[in-house]
């Protein structure tokens, strides 16, 4: 071969060398970063531990639980809460020293959900639980348990505290000295900050350490400036300076300077400005009013015999007492001009003319009249009872009820002793007389054909009212009750006299036929005997003091129709009336011996008819009272 002859070789082509290059610089980058990886995911797998147990580093109320089970930790917190029970924690505000423990205010520490809190921090698939507890052990977990309590014992908790730190701010004040004027400066005040107390002190009772809290206690600043005051003290002046004249139309009334000083109220309490006020102001007002005052009248009933009309209803004029002290004020702060207009207001009664004649109220329903007589305070008491139900109103389809009209009849609404029948006798009682107007009432809604659903008879049969038809009531029962079961109101009106009570019921006239029929009285016992041993009178000696009463039973049918014609009640009343006693006295009295002779045959004369009777009777009933 020629020494000048060229032998080719095979050369790379450049896009090649490049590939090659790159793929050497990206194996020498994979390389180290699988072997971090790998050195990570060991690391990771280090410090994973066991799902089992709490993280190192983890503390739950200042508690290290770290490498514990739940169990295990849940002991020890259990353990250490325990001997904090009644271990008080030491509060101060404002340098006022307070004292609580846990118990006191009912702290139940929620471990369960901080353990399990606690668990979910620490916890994942893998390294990356490792991870997540390297961190925790390098820069902790401190985890606060929820805590429930209280919420009244801590509310008095803080209520104790503010009570003894809490200072209010004194408002500056306008003072009066004589005629002299002056303004009184105020002072800043404290109150506990209780929100921001009350989180402190369930963060440290609910935590197992113990310490002094300082409670959070705020500034409080008076409402109103030293300044607002002074701006006042000036407007007083004009405001004596000369009399307020007062009209109202044609009328004119004047208010003197020294009475416009009165009648001032100075800024105090927070207030800004100057008013009209107090007792004084209170007695000039009243003094118009009563000049100028017309009440509203409600709409009300006029009675003519068995005809009724609605009598209309007024609006009332009135002054109003807050509006015209701001007139007076405000013409008084002028210094000319000083005239103020009284400033009156319309009242609305309570029943209007048009709401009267909607309640149907057209004539006369049903009434009664009965007599009576008695002592004074029997008469008193009637006229007092009726007085009670006069013009009283029972709506369609509501019940009246005697006592729940009434009230309780006792000495503080005026009722007097007065005979009244107890357990079957006659004596004296608070109030006696009060049945005369039930049994008059009970009558009025019988003739009236109204339904009644409750009527009792007295104890004691009594022969002056309606055979079968005496209703007696007692507080709080028995009692006497009936239903307005027609389309209308009905309107109670009573008018009694010295002997006579009548109760008439008005409203929309319903022509009701009402059928009644008692039947006799049938007696069903004697009067038991009862004897009274009396010395005054001689052995053998009686005499009947009361001739006592039998037992007898009647019985009431009633039958109502309305207008046409169908029958609406059907009634039937039993009365039982109980026996009183025969009183008998009988002498015990021994004869006087004659001196002359050493015995002398007495003879003795029997002033009453011959008993029937021959023993005494005994009754137990529990006690009843009728005030009829």
């Amino acid at each position: 071969m020629s020494p000048y002859q060229h032998t080719s070789r095979p050369t790379s082509h450049p896009r090649s060398r490049h590939r090659k290059r790159k793929s050497r610089r990206s194996l020498a980058l994979i390389v180290p970063a699988v072997a971090a990886l790998a050195v990570l995911v060991m690391v990771g797998y280090a410090f994973a531990g066991s799902s089992d147990r709490i993280a190192a580093g983890v503390e739950i109320a200042g508690i290290n639980v770290g490498g514990l089970t739940s169990s295990q930790a849940h002991q020890k917190l259990e353990k250490a809460s325990r001997k904090l029970t009644w271990v008080p924690v030491k509060l101060v505000a404002k340098g006022k020293r307070f004292e609580v423990a846990p118990a006191q205010l009912g702290i139940a520490v929620d471990w369960d959900a901080a353990i399990a809190r606690a668990r979910r921090d620490g916890d994942g698939t893998g390294p990356l639980r490792g991870f997540k507890r390297l961190e925790m052990r390098l820069l902790g977990s401190h985890i606060k348990p929820p805590v429930k309590l209280s919420p009244p014992a801590l509310k008095a908790l803080l209520a104790t505290i503010a009570k003894r730190v809490d200072k209010s701010a004194l408002e500056p004040a306008l003072v009066v000295n004589g005629s002299q004027l002056s303004v009184v400066p105020g002072r800043k005040g404290r109150e506990l900050d209780k929100k921001r107390a009350a989180d402190m002190v369930v963060k440290t009772l609910g935590s197992l350490t113990r310490g002094t809290v300082v409670l959070p206690v705020r500034v409080v600043a008076p409402r109103v400036r030293r300044s607002d005051l002074v701006r006042v003290e000036g407007q007083v002046r004009t405001v004596v300076s000369a009399p307020v004249q007062l009209k109202l139309g044609a009328v004119r009334w004047t208010i003197l300077p020294a009475q416009i000083r009165k009648m001032l109220e100075y800024p105090h309490d927070g207030e800004r400005n100057l008013s009209i006020g107090g007792h004084d102001a209170d007695v000039f007002l009243a003094s118009l009013a009563k000049q100028l005052d017309r009440p509203a009248k409600n709409a009300a009933f006029g009675i003519a015999g068995r005809s009724i009309h609605v009598v209309p209803a007024r609006i009332g004029r009135v002054l109003d007492r807050e509006r015209t002290s701001s007139a007076i004020l405000s013409a008084a702060r002028r210094a000319f001009g000083r005239t103020a207009s009284l400033v009156m207001k319309s009242t609305q009664p309570r029943r209007t003319t048009e709401q009267a004649k909607a309640m149907g109220i057209t004539g006369l329903v049903g009434s009664y009249e009965t007599s009576f007589t008695g002592i004074a305070n029997r008469i008193h008491n009637v006229q007092l009872v009726a007085k009670l139900i006069d013009n009283k109103f029972v709506a369609p389809g509501a019940v009246f009820s005697f006592n729940k009209t009434t009230g309780q009849r006792d000495s503080k609404k005026g009722f007097l002793t007065a005979p009244v029948i107890m357990n079957g006798e006659v004596t004296e009682g608070l109030g006696g007389g009060v049945c005369q107007v039930s049994t008059t009432t009970f009558n009025a809604a019988f003739e009236a054909g109204l339904d009644i659903l409750e009527r009792t008879n007295h104890a004691l049969y009594i022969s002056h009212y309606p055979l079968g038809r005496d209703a007696t009531v007692n507080w709080p029962s028995p009692d006497l009750k009936f239903r307005n079961d027609t389309d209308h109101w009905l309107l109670i009106r009573t008018f009694s006299g010295s002997g006579t009570l009548l109760v008439a019921l008005y409203g929309e006239p319903q022509h009701r036929r009402v059928e009644s029929s008692a039947t006799p009285l049938r007696i069903t016992g004697g009067p038991p005997l009862k004897r009274i041993l009396d010395p005054s009178l001689a052995v053998g000696t009686k005499e009947i003091e009361d001739p006592g009463q039998s037992s007898s039973t009647t019985s009431v049918h009633r039958l109502v129709y309305g207008a046409d014609g169908k029958l609406l009640h059907d009634n039937t009343w039993y009365s039982s009336y109980r026996s009183s006693p025969k009183i008998v006295r009988v002498g015990t009295k021994a004869p006087k011996k004659d001196k002359g002779k050493g015995t002398t045959d007495t003879t003795t004369t029997d002033t009453t008819t011959t008993d029937t009777t021959t023993t005494d009777t005994t009754t137990t009933d529990t006690t009843t009272i009728s005030t009829g």
